[in-house]
């Protein structure tokens, strides 16, 4: 037998026992790589935000300071669309592209990308476009647990739990947030609960935590000083603040594909120059209204101290949702996290000021509809409820607030569902793919590859026996997973809800037999 061909049936299939430890001290070695380098990721981009800052309180006349800060940001636009042109995967915030990895659509330079997508989202983020760390970080994250599969010889399968497992450590390490970490891998990243999932991504996420909170101290994200839990008499309000974000991130998700089509028209110019537009734009609103530049954490810090007029948060909200669609569509290397989050808090910090001059609300409950209104919004765009309640819980660090979260974050789903809006990273990687079919994945049949497929309850499978599942061409249901048991699929094994099916398969026909089982398994 060839020993360099490590993807073969007889190697997949042994590597699937006791991968269990496995991935536990594997995700622990990933989370810490992962967590090093996004420590770095923001240390550096502070740095460069306080550059920036340092340059505009120097005592120089705006007439002689602004060209020279222009001819910059130019040179600036020019070399991060050049990065975009070299790599083009490390454009926008680089979750649809790990999505992809994982399904097997795309193929991702591990290497390349840590470089580029680093040096970009610096560059971008420091200059002051409306774009956010948590994207770059899980790319990052992602890259590292590639390139760790990579250079180890990892098997595919076991080479995508470590990409998994770098995702939810980038996530962690970017926010403090190691169970939303977690919980964006099972909840988005995958769509459904696995073991081994959980098992990687929990050690990896922890890590990199431990190590962020290390650099960066224990205090959550955001400071909420002195929040009361919100009166359950008064959850109505809750629920009306539901549907209007939840109505709001259907418009953000409209318009940010839009802005992204309105770029692609425009064909006099080319990718690498798209983005000169928000780098210019940055350099206009540093001088009429810096507030909305860069991710705007200092903005909900801002918001939380009640800084503003309803008149001037409602001048905030509208420029920086239209400057976050024009730095976002431009493909500039940044997510779309933390402008979300403030355009949320904004709304929900809008409409806690109508409720106390309309209706007599008590002020102190302003800083719970600006982190209600955050969860939802992120929720309606994201369509990921549980992370979304878990997120906002772990960056402000109050726990008290979680069944308020929870229920804003259900009503804001419903809503958005009902509008028929779709999950923003799923149509994010239908465009890239249909956009760049030079990057789709091309495997070799002669490699394998192992699927994990849930069995939802009710579905097509449910019930059935083995030898009555009509299973796609070309795959082979090695095993079967049912809580701790491992068992040994025969013609009569009837499968049942809940069980997990370890199907496999060529890995050129990987990613199509994966969506056609999931297909099965979920209706």
């Amino acid at each position: 037998m060839d020993n360099t061909r490590k993807n073969n049936t007889i190697n997949t299939l042994s590597h699937w026992q006791n991968f269990k430890l496995k991935l536990l001290f594997e995700g622990i070695f990933v989370g810490m790589l992962s967590g090093f380098l996004i420590v770095f990721y923001r240390i550096v981009l502070e740095k460069a935000e306080e550059l920036r800052n340092f340059i505009f309180k120097l005592n120089i006349p705006r007439y002689k300071l602004m060209p020279v800060w222009f001819f910059v940001l130019i040179i600036l636009a020019y070399v991060v669309g050049m990065l975009i042109k070299k790599e083009p995967l490390i454009s926008g915030s680089g979750i649809p592209q790990v999505e992809g990895v994982l399904l097997g659509k795309i193929n991702m330079n591990w290497l390349s990308v840590i470089i580029k997508k680093f040096i970009g989202g610096v560059i971008s983020i420091g200059a002051g476009l409306s774009l956010g760390r948590e994207g770059p970080s899980i790319q990052l994250g992602a890259a590292v647990g590639q390139g760790v599969g990579k250079v180890f010889k990892r098997i595919k399968l076991e080479e995508k739990y470590l990409i998994t497992s770098g995702a939810s450590a980038g996530l962690a390490a970017a926010f403090n947030a190691p169970l939303a970490g977690v919980m964006f891998s099972l909840e988005e990243v995958h769509k459904h609960f696995s073991p081994l999932i959980l098992l990687s991504a929990m050690s990896a996420a922890l890590t990199s935590d431990f190590i962020s909170k290390h650099f960066f101290g224990l205090k959550p994200v955001f400071s909420f000083h002195n929040v009361t839990a919100l009166p359950l008499e008064k959850y109505g309000y809750i629920i009306l603040l539901g549907i209007i974000v939840g109505i709001f991130g259907v418009i953000y998700n409209y318009a940010l594909l839009k802005t992204q089509d309105l770029y692609s028209k425009i064909k006099w110019l080319p990718v690498k120059f798209r983005p000169m537009v928000p780098f210019i734009a940055a350099g206009f609103l540093a001088l009429f209204l810096p507030q909305v530049l860069g991710g705007g954490h200092s903005l909900i810090d801002s918001l939380t101290n009640g800084n503003f007029t309803v008149k001037m948060l409602f001048i905030i909200l509208i420029i920086k949702f239209f400057f976050s669609m024009l730095s976002y569509g431009s493909g500039a290397p940044g997510g779309i996290f933390f402008p979300l989050l403030v355009l949320g808090a904004l709304t929900g910090a809008i409409y806690g000021n109508a409720l106390v001059h309309f209706f007599g609300f008590d002020p102190k409950y302003i800083n719970n509809f600006i982190m209600l209104a955050m969860a939802g919004y992120f929720t309606a765009i994201v369509r990921a409820p549980i992370t979304g309640s878990i997120l906002i819980t772990e960056m402000t660090g109050t726990f008290s607030n979680l069944l308020s979260l929870s229920v804003i974050s259900l009503v804001a789903y419903v809503v958005a569902d009902l509008l028929k809006s779709e999950p923003i990273y799923e149509s994010l990687l239908d465009r890239l793919l249909k956009n760049n079919g030079q990057y789709e994945f091309e495997g070799d049949s002669k490699n394998k590859a192992l699927l994990e497929i849930p069995v939802c309850l009710a579905s097509v499978m449910d019930g059935k026996k083995v030898k009555e599942l009509r299973l796609p061409k070309h795959c082979l249901l090695v095993g079967i997973r049912r809580g701790e048991k491992e068992i040994i699929p025969k013609g009569n094994t009837a499968i049942q809800s809940g069980d997990c099916l370890i199907v496999l398969v060529n890995e050129n026909e990987a990613a199509e037999t994966n969506e056609e089982l999931l297909e099965m398994s979920r209706n």
